[in-house]
């Protein structure tokens, strides 16, 4: 390092204080640097040329500086100081990161408490949407059963969970995930990893839960109530739905495309493929908490992951967010609604109370629903698709009363387009017990923005 040593002890377990001189610089320059940039990524007014120079110049040094510290990073950190030198020698123009960005493999070493610098012109997704000179300090979570797991039946190598040990401001946001193709590059590659900060979701989660809990006076079960008291503990039962969800969205019988990327269609068929690999994870979940032969250790956070997957969604999902197109949102909705009419969540007496021992048949059932609507979905034209998925959702969620969906006032001879517009923003509404509980929440949910562990 070129001033002060960052030691393995001073990162792991203090992720919330860095004080490390070449951090520090670098993170600074990089905050300066972001005032300069517009949304591309680039820095436009010749006037602010001398003053990026200056920043870039920084941002190398102590690039560089941490290939001592991080030699698994080394190809990476020499990558990333050749683009910034070429980036800042071509005046700032539309940045492309593409080379460095394929020399970063942090899939490639997962080792529980292994540190990764990254430093990458990128937007964040729930954060900023403007491709800025991002740094993030982060470190690897990778616990024993988890390795297990992923060699196991549970195979994942794009898979990198990680906590936050410090970063710029576009992660000061509700941004939980670092992903390649937030990079500005050139072309788009093959991508290989994408990483989940599971230390985020963890303390977001037991915050988030804690407060809803006391609101609807829910008493939790012993194993649920652990949750909240032991943030590493969290973050292991995260780790391990994420494991499981991140895979699943390329795996059973799927529509063609079920991650529609880049294609304009109704949001709800995004809720159904997001609470999808929810419901697998949970699914799977059940079976490992059951399986006498698995590790005590998995066993345990496979049960707990049953409680994570039902309150972050049920709690903050639904509640979460916009009512403009909301995705996450109308999942937890419709989780809520789902174990409501098939009768193992009660809302009695203006108390919430959950039949735990009916709740995995229940939930297994609405996996099952979803899992027999995308296995006929190769035998329908696109829109007959569309069409079933809304009469899944409109089955236990009540549409908007204007509609046009709910009635069928749809263009049923024109293009697909059309379908799509007709879409309202929020096409299902929060039911009145959702609007009395996020005027109570909304101030506990906007306090997790940027929160760490």
């Amino acid at each position: 390092m070129s001033n002060t040593t960052m030691s393995s002890t001073a990162i792991v377990g203090e992720p919330e204080v860095v004080e490390d001189a070449s951090w520090l610089n670098l993170k600074h320059a990089a905050s300066a640097l972001q005032l300069l940039q517009i949304q591309d990524g680039s820095v436009p007014d010749a006037g602010d040329h001398d003053a990026a120079r200056g920043y870039v110049a920084t941002i190398v040094r102590e690039i560089l500086s941490f290939r001592t510290e991080l030699p698994h990073d080394a190809a990476y950190l020499g990558a990333a100081s050749v683009d910034f030198e070429r980036w800042a020698s071509e005046g700032f123009g539309v940045p492309d990161f593409l080379d460095s960005l394929q020399a970063f493999q942090p899939q490639l070493d997962r080792v529980d408490g292994l540190r990764h610098l990254v430093v990458f012109p990128m937007y964040t997704q729930n954060g900023s949407t403007s491709r800025l000179v991002e740094a993030v300090l982060i470190e690897v979570i990778w616990p024993e059963f988890v390795g297990e797991l992923e060699a196991g039946e549970y195979s994942n190598k794009l898979f990198v969970p990680v906590r936050f040990v410090d970063f710029t401001p576009g992660y000061d946001t509700n941004s939980a995930v670092l992903f390649p193709e937030s990079v500005a590059m050139r072309e788009v590659p093959t991508f290989t990893w994408g990483a989940i900060f599971a230390d985020r979701e963890a303390a977001r989660f037991r915050r988030v839960v804690r407060a809803a809990s006391e609101i609807t006076k829910l008493e939790l079960p012993d194993d649920a109530a652990r949750l909240l008291d032991d943030q590493q503990l969290t973050e292991q039962t995260f780790v391990m739905w994420d494991l499981i969800h991140d895979r699943t969205h390329m795996r059973g019988d799927l529509p063609f495309d079920p991650f529609m990327i880049k294609q304009r269609m109704p949001y709800f068929l995004y809720s159904l493929e997001e609470l999808r690999c929810d419901l697998t994870a949970f699914r799977e979940a059940v079976t490992v908490s059951r399986d006498d032969d698995a590790d005590p250790v998995a066993r345990d956070r496979a049960k707990l992951v049953q409680y994570a997957v039902i309150f972050d969604r049920i709690f903050r999902f639904a509640i979460t967010g916009s009512r403009v197109r909301n995705y996450d949102g109308l999942g937890g909705q419709l989780l809520f609604a789902w174990m409501h009419q098939h009768h193992v969540l009660h809302w009695t007496d203006t108390a919430l109370t959950i039949d735990w021992d009916e709740v995995p048949e229940v939930v297994i059932a609405l996996s099952d629903a979803i899992n027999d609507l995308y296995w006929k979905s190769i035998d329908r034209p696109k829109v007959a698709h569309w069409l079933a998925a809304y009469d899944l959702v409109a089955s236990t969620l009540t549409p908007h009363p204007a509609s046009r969906w709910a009635v069928r006032d749809l263009p049923l001879d024109g293009p697909p387009r059309g379908y799509t517009d007709a879409v309202m923003d929020d096409e299902f509404p929060l039911s009145m017990f959702y609007e009395a509980l996020s005027k109570k929440m909304t101030a506990v949910i906007e306090s997790t923005a940027g929160i760490t562990a």
